[in-house]
């Protein structure tokens, strides 16, 4: 009987979800590194880019710095201090600053007395001229005045533009008879920041925003303000505001870095979104999650793949034993078969040496019956010789008697061959009668004919049979046994 062949296990999906429950901690640690190695690349990207704005920021600054200082001693100008109502001079002043301007790509240039009146300027023939206005309020005024250069950054009343303001005194010997001022537009500066992710702002020495890639963050404050300097920001009007509202940034919706420029007073600050990191460290979270999953569906697919190779072995054993179980049983059958078979050639043999047996005996029967049938005619062939051989002896001697010796020898040769004749013929009746068998062998036919007529030749003499023989010279031999 042929066992039922079981079906392949499924693999066990138990055991691989307990691998994917066991692999799945390890995503924390290397979402963690993700994130730090992330920060890190942008950390330093943002210390770069930090590098770059404060140099560039510096070298348009520089570039204005000591404008007033080396124009203050132009004839010109110092014209217009010394006679402030005469028109030629006034214009020529007028002239030059605005030739200065477009040469230099300053925003605008304009002479004040040391009441803070401006005397003359390069946007005098502009409907927002500087001439003729008063800054004796702002900073850089003061500072000129006492002889050092004067920094300032703040929005024009005038102009209502934002700018950066250096100004040095002009002096006639050691008397400082007005001041220079040149203002740097800084708007340029901050539209290139709008085209990369991250945001840049610039805040002053009040922590008020000044300059920004995000318009809605300009002119708000960062910290919160003492009454000092509320006052101040009062005094001098450096904003569109008199009370800067206050800037919340999220420190979890930015990475921020900060670098300080003390040569201004100012900090720049490079915000970049969270989400660069976030989205590049989720990003490897996400193949370290794909790679964990063909982990588990490889190993998966080993386990079916193994579990179908040891059911296929397992298989393949219970195949061979029940083919061997099937051989054993066939071989048996077939013994038993061969068994009978032997049995049946054997009880066949016997029957055919049964078989020979009685044709051997019913051969002999009819030897013995045709012996019977031949007795008289053999007897009269026996006796024939014998009265011969009787006649021929008795001859001999009465010849032997009367000295014929070679008559005698003569009768004695014819009793020989007589005696020839008779033991052929009875050899040839023993060996017609007895039962023996022997393998063929080469016999001479002409002999064997002679002796078989001779045993015949009485009964053929009675019947007086004519005997024709047409045999040729040559002995014929044929393959027969005795």
């Amino acid at each position: 009987m042929i066992a039922k062949n079981t079906p392949p296990r499924r693999p066990r999906w138990r055991s691989l979800a307990l691998l994917a429950l066991c692999l799945v901690p390890l995503l924390w640690p290397l979402h963690h590194l993700a994130e730090r190695y992330y920060r890190q690349e942008l950390a330093s990207q943002n210390r770069q880019t930090l590098d770059l704005y404060v140099a560039n920021l510096l070298g348009t600054l520089h570039r204005y710095e000591t404008l007033p200082q080396i124009l203050g001693d132009l004839p010109a100008l110092r014209g217009v201090l010394a006679d402030p109502f005469r028109l030629e001079a006034v214009t020529n002043a007028n002239r030059l600053l605005k030739n200065i301007v477009q040469q230099t790509g300053a925003e605008v240039m304009y002479l004040m007395d040391v009441s803070g009146n401006t005397l003359a300027a390069s946007n005098w023939d502009k409907h927002d001229s500087f001439v003729g206005r008063n800054f004796a309020f702002r900073p850089y005024f003061n500072e000129a005045m006492a002889g050092h250069l004067g920094r300032f950054f703040g929005q024009g009343t005038t102009s209502a533009k934002r700018g950066y303001f250096f100004a040095a005194a002009v002096r006639d010997g050691e008397r400082i008879v007005g001041v220079l001022v040149v203002k740097v537009d800084l708007d340029h500066t901050e539209t290139l920041w709008g085209r990369t992710p991250e945001q840049l702002l610039l805040t002053d020495h009040n922590g008020v925003v000044i300059l920004t890639s995000r318009p809605e963050w300009r002119f708000r404050a960062t910290r919160p303000l003492t009454a000092a300097e509320r006052q101040a920001i009062i005094a001098i009007q450096p904003y569109p505001t008199q009370a800067p509202q206050p800037l919340v940034i999220s420190d979890d919706a930015w990475i921020t870095q900060t670098r300080a420029i003390p040569e201004t007073g100012w900090q720049v600050s490079i915000l970049a979104p969270r989400i660069l990191v976030d989205r590049s460290a989720q990003t490897v979270t996400a193949i370290g999650a794909g790679a964990l999953l063909v982990i588990v569906l490889l190993t998966g697919l080993v386990m079916q793949r193994r579990r179908h190779y040891m059911d296929r072995i397992d298989f393949e054993a219970r195949g061979r034993q029940q083919l061997e179980q099937r051989v054993a049983e066939r071989t048996a059958d077939l013994e038993g078969l061969n068994a009978r078979l032997k049995s049946a050639v054997l009880e066949r043999e016997n029957a055919q040496q049964e078989a020979v047996r009685a044709q051997d005996e019913l051969v002999q029967a009819g030897k013995l019956s045709v012996l019977g049938t031949m007795s008289a005619s053999i007897s009269h062939e026996l006796n024939q010789p014998l009265a011969a051989i009787r006649s021929y002896a008795e001859n001999a001697e009465i010849l032997l008697d009367h000295q014929r010796t070679e008559d005698a020898r003569g009768n004695l040769k014819l009793i020989g061959e007589l005696t020839g004749r008779m033991a052929s013929i009875i050899a040839h009746l023993r060996a017609f009668a007895r039962r023996d068998r022997h393998a063929p062998e080469s016999v001479a036919l002409q002999p064997a004919l002679d002796d078989a007529l001779a045993l015949l030749a009485k009964r053929r003499r009675a019947m007086a049979v004519e005997l024709v023989r047409d045999l040729p010279e040559a002995t014929l031999w044929v393959q027969a046994g005795d």
